[in-house]
């Protein structure tokens, strides 16, 4: 079996790993050094281009979780992180320069993979093909992903932070639809006027990130930051996303503003700030966001951010194996596909590989349970319903939910049953 994998990154990196091990043929393609990319800075395989971080090695943490459970499926980038493992407390942080170079040996090792030096500028369904091509894929290609799937990408992140319903103090939020449509879609979160007004004062003065210089200004065009609406007048944010008309509390009450909560997925505990996207630092949103009464002791399972983000509208345009639609041999993985953080990159491309190669042998179609962080990102990946498809990386908020009060035992909860089930996924699909 002949394989094409398009983009060394760490996506590409792990789908050429697990292919290669399964004993297929693999050509790696790769731009660089012929051709970089604004961010990256070497021709190295798996290079890191921001952090380097790999996050939480914490088993009850959603980071831990998911390297437990990349562990169990054999995953070559976590493998090669620990080989290059520096001091980082809790976390797994890594010297760049010996990761990527652990990588690349490895890769390098096997007989049955080529590396081909050049920049892939279209989809091509004639073999089977992995395009792991991230964040900054290049615009000839991107190009010809929209000729092809005739669908959009988007080319930069607005996402509003993600909080977990557990942490929410529920005597100051109520659940309802504008003018009592809609059931319980909605979280809602009231302000009287002191509250509101102290919130915006906060907000307009909040530390926001600078952006990269290969970004520029465009990254917010289209998708107004809250940071940035609230500086056109104090009433502002309450004739957009804080707007309180046509909502009432229990007992009829109205409110000067109302902050909304939306459902990340139904099965699960995430719930989605509604018209918060932000550029304020992680720091600055939990310390602005939490003066928001029913926020103020709220554990956010991911940070609002906007930076460039090449990414697919995936739950229109790939299947759970993350293979395009209606193709024969198209697949993508990493940041491409809308998965957001480097292991979750790796992830991604650790499944569209075995998902590949099972489907190239004839073999069953097997998914990660959802009750694991892998299969709760895939599911995402493919069946989110939100209508503005947003990048998402791994919490236990998307897993579905286990109703424990005690938030360090509930974590521990859901690693535990996160660990077990991967195991029966993992005795499948392994080699």
């Amino acid at each position: 079996m002949k394989v094409k994998v398009v983009g060394a990154g760490l996506a590409g990196s792990e789908a050429a790993y697990q292919l290669l091990k399964r004993g297929a043929e693999v050509e790696l393609v790769e731009m660089r050094p012929e051709k970089f990319t604004p961010a990256h800075k070497t021709a190295g395989f798996a290079e890191l281009v921001c952090s380097n971080s790999l996050k939480s090695m914490d088993p009850d943490t959603s980071s831990g979780a998911l390297k437990t459970e990349l562990a169990a499926l054999d995953s070559l980038i976590l493998r090669c992180a620990y080989s290059a493992k520096v001091e980082a407390g809790g976390a797994l942080a890594v010297d760049r320069a010996k990761f990527s170079a652990a990588v690349e040996n490895e890769l390098r090792s096997f007989p049955n993979l080529t590396v081909t030096t050049k920049e892939e500028v279209e989809l091509s369904d004639e073999m089977p093909v992995i395009y792991a091509t991230g964040p900054l894929t290049s615009d000839r290609l991107c190009d010809s992903i929209f000729q092809k799937n005739g669908k959009d990408l988007h080319f930069f992140d607005a996402i509003a932070p993600i909080v977990d319903k557990n942490s929410i103090d529920m005597s100051k939020a109520f659940y309802g639809g504008r003018y009592n449509k809609g059931g319980d879609d909605y979280l809602n979160l009231p302000m009287n006027k002191e509250e509101y007004l102290a919130f915006y004062d906060a907000l307009i003065s909040a530390k926001t990130v600078e952006l990269k210089d290969f970004e520029g200004t465009e990254v917010f065009e289209g998708c107004m930051p809250i940071e940035v609406m609230a500086k056109r007048g104090a009433d502002t944010m309450r004739f957009g996303p804080l707007k309180p008309v046509g909502l009432f509390g229990p007992n009829g009450e109205k409110y000067y503003a109302v902050v909304q909560l939306r459902k990340e997925t139904n099965e699960g505990a995430a719930f989605n700030m509604v018209g918060f996207q932000t550029n304020l630092t992680y720091g600055e949103q939990k310390r602005v966001f939490g003066m928001i009464p029913a926020l103020r002791e709220a554990e956010f399972l991911r940070y609002g951010v906007m930076h460039r983000n090449t990414y697919l509208d995936s739950p229109r345009v790939l299947d759970e194996t993350f293979k395009l639609k209606n193709s024969k041999n198209i697949y993508f993985a990493g940041q491409i596909t809308g998965v957001e953080g480097y292991m979750e990159s790796a992830m991604s491309g650790l499944l569209a590989a075995i998902f590949l190669y099972r489907e190239q042998r004839g073999l069953e179609k097997v998914l990660p349970p959802q009750s694991t962080v892998c299969g709760a990102l895939t599911n995402y990946i493919a069946h989110s319903s939100d209508k503005n498809f947003q990048p998402m990386n791994s919490n236990f908020g998307i897993l579905p939910d286990i109703a424990v009060r005690d938030k360090k035992l509930r974590k521990k909860l859901y690693a535990e049953r996160s660990k077990n089930d991967i195991g029966v996924f993992a005795d499948i699909v392994n080699v």
